[in-house]
Formats: structure tokens, C-alpha cells, sequence
């Protein structure tokens, strides 16, 4: 596969998910509040709820922008797959695997793709590389790069 596809991929897979996970916390912020979320998470049986809701919604809206815009995306996507394999554990796996039961289908999804970020990072087209260039640093991946020294 061409580099220009694998950046084409990471950009669509970069935006839908930033976005998804931004609208999660919009949606906790807008109906709940700081305050009201820690409450919603205390009522899931979420260990320290009044600083885990609070937190995961900051999580969500902040970090949701920062993967749209490719920026710090490794980090984001690390913790935001942390925070959805909580999630998991703690509040949709015994509901089963489909969403409209409450179970953790989405919740795997986002997490899987949160974890394939952290792991292949933004792509070409993102902040992330932009000041990587800024800082003469090179953007390569991982094989080309053991093309390279081969």
C-alpha cells in the first residue's frame, strides 16, 4: 500500500473517531455538567466516580479535538483506549456485546480504534507531523524505517 493511502486511512479513521469521542463528552457535558457526571458515573458503579466522570469527560471533548486536528494522537488514543477498556469492565460487559442491550459493542469499537492510533499514530496529514517537520524530524513508520537500516 502506498504511504499516501495509509495517510488517507489514518486522516478518515483520525476525524470520525476525534469527532465520536468529542460528541461523547459533549453530550455528557451538555446534559449532565461536571458536577452531574460524576453522579451518572457513581450510578454505573464507577470507583471514584466524582473524579473519574469528571475526568473521562475531559478526556472526551479535549482529546476528541486534538485527535481531529492530529495532534499529541499517540498520547489521546493510549488514554482514551484506557479509558474505554475501564468502561468495558466496569459497566458494559455483563449487559452482552450489542449496544441497544447497554452492552460493550461500542465501546470495544472505540477502544480498538483509540489503541490503533496510539499505535500508528496521525498520519502525514496531521499538527503531530507538521511540527515533527518543524523540529527536522522525519515521519516514518516504523517498517520503512527498518527498510531503511536494513
Amino acid at each position: 500500500m502506498r504511504r499516501h493511502q495509509i495517510d488517507s486511512a489514518l486522516l478518515v479513521l483520525r476525524v470520525v473517531a476525534g469527532l465520536t469521542i468529542f460528541l461523547h463528552g459533549w453530550q455528557k457535558l451538555t446534559t449532565a455538567g461536571f458536577g452531574g457526571v460524576g453522579e451518572m458515573f457513581a450510578g454505573m458503579g464507577v470507583p471514584l466516580a466524582g473524579v473519574s466522570g469528571p475526568l473521562t469527560l475531559v478526556i472526551e471533548v479535549v482529546g476528541g479535538i486534538l485527535v481531529v486536528l492530529g495532534l499529541a494522537t499517540r498520547v489521546v488514543g493510549a488514554v482514551y483506549a484506557l479509558v474505554m477498556l475501564g468502561a468495558l469492565f466496569i459497566v458494559h460487559l455483563a449487559a452482552g456485546f450489542f449496544v441497544a442491550e447497554g452492552g460493550y459493542e461500542l465501546v470495544l469499537l472505540l477502544g480498538a480504534v483509540a489503541a490503533a492510533l496510539a499505535l500508528a499514530g496521525p498520519g502525514a496529514w496531521s499538527l503531530d507531523a507538521v511540527l515533527a517537520g518543524r523540529r527536522g524530524r522525519a515521519v516514518v513508520d516504523a517498517p520503512e524505517r527498518e527498510r531503511v537500516e536494513a
